[in-house]
């Protein structure tokens, strides 16, 4: 590089163009084909159909299973190999996906191992365990006359765009996944509350609202559940048996007794549960039998479970799905009311089908009654040719054509050539003629229901919760739950120490004195270190952590109220002070007293009562002076506190230790800083001028300015305290 080079700043140093023309066309190859992908997955894959409820790989599993449905079951490994053709993945995916839409219940009978979902144990391999489509799903879902079909992957089989579900099949059976995206989460509904709320629907009624119900029961808040938007809190169904043993008789959905026991197990170790043993048998049904420890109860612990483990659950609910190729989001109500439309539709065509069926027949029957009964057929005796045949026969069946109720086909005259002479010999008029009747009859009906396709719905909806309901009753419990917050149930067991010779504080702490109390509190706490000058922060409970010099340790409390005395180094003034830590940042330092000052005494409890007693001076009036807490105006954190008294102190005296403060009691509130703290630089409230508290003892005269001594020194205060100096007074 030249040194004209090195004098061009780097800002305008050229930035070569590296976007040629083949990196345009790789950007739009990759994003064509990311586009491709993330269609597939949301389409193909992931994410199901609002009218039939499946994703694709679940309803190819179906169309497989009709196919071969003969009433008998068949190994699910066959029915895997079958779904093969149409699905272009592997059995893998095929067989979990067949093992979860059985455990459902709904479609699909199963017999063998198919895993547990209340223990999360896997189902057995496929070339052991068998499976039949049910009852319901042959009645309900399939229809092969109205269904369409497309070129399956390898253009090989034909298979189902979508089934023609006459059931809300997508809030039956619920459905989650994860596509490029988005995701899905569906929870599953009631199969009789969706009936009742479809039947609604065609009534032209306002449904009851749906909330989910699920296959392991449980206790379900829903009260930030929205048609299908929201969230909702599920419980497991805890009972005590005595007050030393409880049972869990179901469990919340998205999890089992092994994820339950795993996060039971985690709560103990960390102290959170007191347990003494705790047994799973748990098979068909849940039953998990937790024995306590001594000295705890079982509601306490049942508070316990739902806020420490996966006792209780919060779940939120996005329900999006395929509607018309596309993905929406939609609610519940949407959906039913899509699949009221769609049933609807569905029982429309299949009625014209069977119309048209009907109209058939009945030309067929009526055609062979013509023919047999007006002797037709003699008529092609003499004939030679197959033209004069069909010429002869039409011409024969055009005399009673005002019997028919279409025109005369070659098709008909083909399959009247092919009535078989013992058919003509054995024709029973009478008969051909009740069964004409009763297809007329039956046209009549199907017509009136096109007529009335809502009243025919409601019929049809009817028959099938009459039919299956029973088999699906509520089994998740709707109930308002209070919330248990694990703040406000933590055992206060956690014990910390102080090594006030190393200056280390925490739970893995060793105190360096034998008899030190450790500071008892809970594991969301801050504790508030406090030094002689008045710095103090909170933090969070250690297990080993460096603080320094620390005189006091205490549970944070914003509404705990602090009275100190504190001592001016420089001029021996003695200061009295209230005071909340209020709001805080977690291990920013904050100051309580100015500058150059030292705290004597620190008291928790309110109404503390002392009394100073003065060093003798025969100069003085007073011995002694009583500062009583309660009278003393609550500050800032920051605020100066009010002076006591500038003599020098022998000892203080404790009149009365006051009491622990009631946490019901209403707060006090700060008294404004006075213009004297103002011009300390302190920040005032209102203006007003603060309250002097500390009262002389004898004669109720104010203090006098302090003398000096002899030798032009202050007093030295020399204390004498009936409190530990390390330890402040607590109730508690």
């Amino acid at each position: 590089m030249n040194s004209e080079d090195e004098n061009i700043p780097l800002s305008a140093t050229p930035i070569p163009d590296t976007y040629t023309q083949d990196d345009d066309q790789l950007r739009k190859m990759v994003a064509n084909y990311y586009i491709e992908y993330a269609s597939y997955v949301i389409q193909d894959r992931a994410i199901p159909d609002v009218d039939d409820g499946l994703k694709p790989v679940q309803r190819r599993i179906l169309h497989c299973l009709n196919a071969i449905d003969d009433g008998r079951f068949n190994r699910v490994a066959s029915a895997i190999g079958d779904t093969m053709h149409y699905h272009p993945h592997g059995d893998q995916s095929i067989g979990d996906a067949l093992v979860v839409l059985a455990n459902k219940e709904y479609f699909i009978e199963k017999q063998g191992n198919f895993g547990n979902i209340f223990t999360g144990d896997r189902a057995a391999a496929p070339r052991y365990i068998e499976c039949r489509l049910t009852q319901l799903a042959r009645d309900t879902m399939f229809s092969k006359e109205i269904t369409e079909f497309v070129p399956s992957y390898d253009g090989r089989s034909q298979e189902p765009v979508c089934l023609p579900a006459k059931i809300p099949a997508l809030l039956m059976l619920g459905s989650d996944g994860i596509a490029v995206g988005m995701t899905t989460t569906i929870f599953p509904h009631n199969f009789n509350e969706l009936i009742d709320a479809e039947i609604a629907l065609l009534k032209g009624e306002q449904p009851e609202p749906l909330y989910p119900d699920f296959l392991q029961g449980g206790i379900m808040d829903v009260s930030e559940y929205d048609d299908g938007r929201g969230r909702i809190r599920v419980r497991a169904r805890i009972e005590p048996d005595g007050d030393k043993k409880i049972v869990i008789r179901e469990i919340p959905p998205n999890t089992n007794t092994e994820k339950l026991l795993e996060s039971i197990e985690d709560a103990t170790k960390k102290g959170k549960l007191k347990i003494a043993s705790i047994v799973d048998y748990t098979t068909s049904s849940v039953s998990i039998e937790i024995t306590l420890a001594r000295g705890v109860y079982a509601e306490e612990t049942i508070r316990e479970l739902y806020a420490y483990t996966n006792c209780e659950v919060s779940i939120n609910s996005v329900l999006r799905v395929i509607k018309n190729d596309v993905p929406v989001e939609m609610t519940v109500s949407e959906v039913i009311a899509r699949n009221v439309e769609k049933l609807k539709e569905y029982l429309t065509k299949e009625l014209e089908i069977e119309r048209e069926k009907q109209e058939k027949l009945f030309h067929e029957k009526t055609l062979a009654q013509i023919f047999i009964e007006n002797r037709i057929y003699k008529r092609i005796e003499k004939c030679e040719t197959v033209e004069a045949i069909f010429k002869e026969t039409r011409k024969g069946l055009e005399a009673h054509v005002n019997k028919l109720r279409r025109p005369i086909t070659d098709d008909d005259i083909e399959k009247l050539l092919q009535i078989p002479i013992r058919r003509i010999s054995l024709f029973d008029i009478r008969k051909n003629e009740q069964e004409l009747a009763k297809i007329l009859q039956d046209m009549e009906t199907i017509n009136d229901n096109l007529a009335h396709i809502e009243r025919y719905a409601i019929e049809y909806l009817t028959g099938i919760k009459t039919k299956y309901g029973s088999l699906y009753p509520r089994r998740t419990e709707i109930a308002q739950l209070d919330t248990v917050k694990a703040r406000d149930i933590a055992r206060r067991d956690v014990k910390v120490y102080h090594d006030k010779v190393n200056n280390f504080l925490g739970t893995n702490v060793k105190a360096s004195a034998k008899d030190a109390s450790p500071v008892v509190c809970t594991e969301f706490d801050k504790l508030v270190l406090l030094r002689n000058d008045g710095s103090c922060r909170v933090i969070q409970v250690p297990e080993k952590e460096y603080i320094g010099p620390t005189k006091y340790v205490m549970v944070a409390n914003r509404s705990q109220v602090y009275s100190i005395i504190y001592q001016d180094k420089v001029s021996g003034t003695w200061y009295a002070k209230r005071f909340r830590i209020g709001q805080f940042m977690l291990n920013k330092e904050y100051h309580i007293i100015p500058d150059d000052c030292v705290i004597r005494e620190l008291y928790t409890n309110d109404g503390v009562v002392i009394e100073f007693q003065l060093v003798a001076n025969r100069r003085r009036s007073c011995s002694s002076v009583k500062v009583n807490f309660k009278d003393i105006a609550l500050r800032s954190r920051d605020a100066r506190g009010i002076r006591v008294t500038v003599y020098p102190v022998e000892k203080i005296n404790v009149l009365d230790r006051g009491r622990q403060a009631d946490p019901n009691a209403p707060e006090e509130e700060e008294a404004p800083d006075s213009p004297e703290q103002m011009q300390n630089g302190e920040q005032p409230m209102d203006g007003q001028p603060a309250q002097e508290a500390a009262q002389p003892t004898e004669n109720n005269q104010p203090e006098e300015t302090k003398q000096p001594e002899e030798n032009g020194q202050p007093d030295k205060p020399k204390l004498k305290k009936r409190i530990d100096e390390d330890s402040p007074f607590f109730l508690e």
